[in-house]
């Protein structure tokens, strides 16, 4: 019979996954990291198998072949069905006793908090937000796109500012330095010459995010239609916030807000300052704070929440994480 470890942490994005083995005294015994996790564009299973990639790796280093508690905050696990299904899965490859899936938000939430009790927003790609308290009560959005009321992420920005710098250009919207700046970016003249590097796959769609640091550079520069965009994502952010704080009952108590992903922690001055303003005005106790630990961190300290562990182990996984 081989070792049994306690906690396997996985923290499984679209681009990559991190795994932990951590121990119960809270010494992490090994880390691996693997490819993107993305079930609804290959399949739960074949999805699954790029976890079990790195899982092998961190098993082996570790000198173990199971857990007693799985802790995986995945991306794509946006309603409790879908997180049901991906349990199941997960369960049948044996890799612990018992296994709980959540979205990967709760990663970034967990990872910014010294107990499960807060709210995160985190714009990256797409934008999300989930809120827990010690109790297990939690809230969450669908976070699916426009079908689910979201506007946000690094894609919806884009998109955004695409759609006013091709008006600009045309004449039907209002003058924008976006007409300029956005094909800029790819040597471009103008967005005529842009969108038709787009729809004909000149430019490959998967670049279109990297307009999102030109659009905050633009704003940066005082474009007004640019600034409307970022206070825009502000709203956004803060009417995430503030929802999820009303649905637990902290909107009275002082409650960590952290925010997270590639936008958010990149810090935009106008973004940054737009947020804090607007989320003192809604939630007067909320204390925002951009977390920057890795989200496997989060991850790992939900599994040891769920096997009972001391703030003491819970302090060395962090330690680690940390460093």
């Amino acid at each position: 019979m081989g070792l049994t470890a306690s906690v396997l942490a996985i923290d499984a994005g679209n681009s990559k996954t991190d795994v932990a083995v951590v121990a119960a005294d809270g010494n992490v015994l090994a880390t691996a990291r693997g490819g993107g996790f993305r079930p609804p564009a290959v399949g739960v299973g074949p999805a699954v198998d790029v976890l079990a990639d790195a899982v092998g790796r961190a098993f082996a280093e570790a000198g173990v072949t199971s857990v007693a508690h799985v802790s995986a905050c995945l991306a794509n696990a946006d309603l409790p069905v879908e997180e049901e299904q991906l349990a199941a899965a997960l369960h049948a490859r044996a890799w612990g006793t018992t296994v709980e899936v959540r979205n990967d938000t709760f990663a970034v939430l967990r990872a910014g908090v010294a107990e499960p009790r807060g709210v995160a927003v985190v714009c990256g790609a797409g934008i999300n937000c989930v809120g827990m308290r010690p109790d297990g009560r939690t809230a969450r959005f669908p976070a699916i796109g426009r079908i689910s009321g979201d506007w946000g992420g690094g894609w919806g920005l884009a998109e955004e500012a695409l759609w006013f710098a091709a008006r600009a250009e045309d004449g039907r919207g209002e003058p924008t330095a976006l007409a300029r700046t956005l094909p800029g970016h790819f040597g471009l003249e103008s967005m005529y010459a842009l969108i038709e590097a787009l729809h004909l796959d000149h430019v490959d769609q998967d670049r279109r995010h990297e307009l999102t640091p030109v659009l905050f550079a633009t704003a940066a520069g005082g474009d007004p239609i640019a600034r409307s965009i970022v206070e825009r994502l502000a709203e956004e952010v803060v009417a995430m916030a503030a929802v999820a704080l009303t649905r637990l009952d902290l909107l009275g108590e002082q409650t960590p807000v952290l925010l997270g992903g590639s936008v958010l922690a990149a810090r935009h001055p106008q973004l940054d300052a737009a947020l804090r303003e607007r989320l003192a005005a809604r939630a007067p106790k909320a204390v925002p704070q951009v977390v920057t630990a890795r989200p496997v961190l989060g991850a790992a300290l939900l599994g040891l929440d769920h096997v009972g562990a001391t703030a003491q182990v819970q302090e060395r996984v962090r330690a680690y994480f940390e460093r």
